[in-house]
């Protein structure tokens, strides 16, 4: 017969666990015990990259754990957009960030040096990234650089964050990382972001094939290495899921590929949003019927749709944030105009932006550790699907996403129903 004080203990219990079922925080195991999750983007990492045989760590990691043989990224294949995707599931088109550069009505204009816009929160909250909803679900977060990292979120930032400072050595970024790891196991993320750039600049301005790209190779795996190496002298590199992934390929640019737009409509007639790949743009409303049909007729090495006319298959141009007409040039070739390319100081030599289907803006992905079976190849997949992955690994309940854990699910160890160890 129970005693009535172990009576009341369970009654205690129960209501514990009926309050944590209620207020949507689970109860958490002890932090030291979990496997912590480490997100890596190697911006502008072509998929094809891994094969030219400049990353051994990366590879290493590869044949030891999970790679794919490439991921789709999400249209359009740029930088901020695919980053804010990978951490949220959504479509660029649902969590609006839909470019680099971007007009909203109410919000002004939106690029990549406005720190001011950056960080406010207005312009990331169609979304919610993995790192606000582990927070809220009761685990600590850091961000060693990632678009949307620097704004209150719904009102949250993670534990840690430091503002993009392109001049931070990559070594200094994953000394960071090592550090937050060494956090007493109260306080110590489970969830940290690793933001890599060197490979996506050599490819803009020297060309994918360049000697420039290789080195940039070379030098990013070493700090990978050195990444590793912090975690096997900490005992945590069989402890942590690493993910690996880029936001999107490269492909050459060569100098004389550019359709001008001043050569098809007066651009005193446009509000143009963004130029090169894609180029959004919307007619001012006296001349809207002229400058639509000009634009919209057929054109050598470009095609321009109304937005809503896109392919569906694009998961775009929904967004109210999506200018009227978006034109996407053919791979290897950008949008511009004659005194644009005339005021350019430096050549681009390389490119994104493009069609997520060219297999030039194909993407990374690569994942190790206790979670992972090994030695293991996963067929081409979306990006939206690595949120359902990463929630999976914390552990957490995702919001509503575009993803799809499926495609992953061959990728998981058996007894890696979350990366709680």
């Amino acid at each position: 017969m129970l005693s009535v004080t172990r009576i009341h203990a369970l009654l205690l219990a129960l209501a514990l666990l009926a309050f944590a079922g209620c207020s949507g925080t689970p109860l958490r195991d002890d932090a030291a015990a979990r496997a912590p999750v480490i997100l890596v983007s190697i911006d502008g990492f072509r998929a094809d990259y891994l094969q030219r045989g400049m990353t051994p760590t990366l590879a290493a990691l590869a044949a030891d754990g999970v790679r794919a043989e490439a991921m789709q990224p999400s249209f359009p294949s740029i930088t901020f957009p695919n980053h804010y995707t990978l951490v949220t599931g959504l479509y660029p088109d649902h969590h609006g960030i839909v470019h680099n550069t971007i007009q909203d009505p109410a919000l002004g204009r939106f690029t990549l040096g406005n720190r001011a816009a950056v960080g406010d929160g207005r312009w990331w909250n169609e979304g919610e990234p993995i790192w606000v909803t582990a927070q809220k679900q009761g685990l600590h977060t850091a961000t060693m650089f990632w678009p949307g990292s620097e704004a209150a979120i719904h009102g949250v930032r993670p534990d840690h964050w430091r503002p993009f400072d392109g001049d931070v050595a990559p070594q200094a970024r994953v000394d960071q990382v090592l550090a937050w790891l060494d956090l007493p196991a109260a306080r110590r993320p489970a969830f940290i972001t690793l933001y890599f750039d060197a490979v996506d600049g050599a490819g803009h301005w020297h060309g994918p094939d360049s000697p420039e790209v290789s080195t940039a190779l070379r030098d990013t795996d070493t700090m990978l290495a050195r990444l590793v190496d912090g975690l096997r002298r900490r005992g945590l590199y069989d402890r942590t899921n690493l993910v690996i992934v880029s936001d999107h390929g490269m492909t050459a640019t060569p100098p004389s590929q550019v359709v001008y737009l001043d050569d098809i409509v007066d651009m005193r007639d446009v509000d143009v949003v963004t130029y090169e790949v894609p180029a959004e743009l919307a007619p001012k409303p006296a001349r809207a019927a002229e400058v639509e049909r000009a634009l919209l007729a057929p054109h050598a090495h470009m095609q321009c749709r109304d937005k809503a006319a896109l392919p569906a298959r694009l998961h775009y141009g929904g967004n109210p944030r999506v200018p009227a007409i978006v034109c996407i040039p053919d791979d290897g070739w950008l949008v511009s105009t004659h005194a644009r390319q005339a005021a350019h100081k430096r050549v681009l030599r390389g490119e994104h932006g493009y069609d997520n289907a060219d297999p030039h803006m194909r993407a990374l992905f690569v994942a190790h550790g206790p979670a992972f079976k090994r030695g293991v190849v996963v067929a081409e997949f979306p990006n939206v699907d690595v949120y359902p992955l990463l929630a999976h690994l914390l552990g957490i309940r995702p919001q509503p996403n575009d993803g799809d854990l499926a495609p992953l699910r061959g990728a998981l160890a058996p007894e890696a129903i979350t990366a709680r160890r």
